[in-house]
């Protein structure tokens, strides 16, 4: 049983140390798309942007976007 118990913490270990740091999240869905045939991109991948931005496909091109504020919620 003890074997067991360790076998699951170190695997419950490993999983934690192979997380990336930082919070994750999504680009905004698009929902139109510009006309023009190929539209300049600010980015190709997260690493061209700056840190704390994400490299998100927009309305026309892909540009680096700061991550949207979180919306308060209140309950009353």
């Amino acid at each position: 049983m003890k074997a067991v118990a360790a076998l699951l913490l170190v695997g419950m270990l490993i999983l934690w140390a192979e997380l990336p740091t930082g919070t994750a999240w999504s680009c905004p869905p698009v929902r139109f798309t510009c006309a023009v045939q190929n539209p300049q991109n600010q980015c190709l991948v997260d690493r061209h942007c700056p840190r704390g931005k994400k490299c998100c496909r927009s309305f026309c091109g892909r540009k680096c976007l700061s991550k949207p504020p979180s919306i308060p919620v209140s309950y009353g």
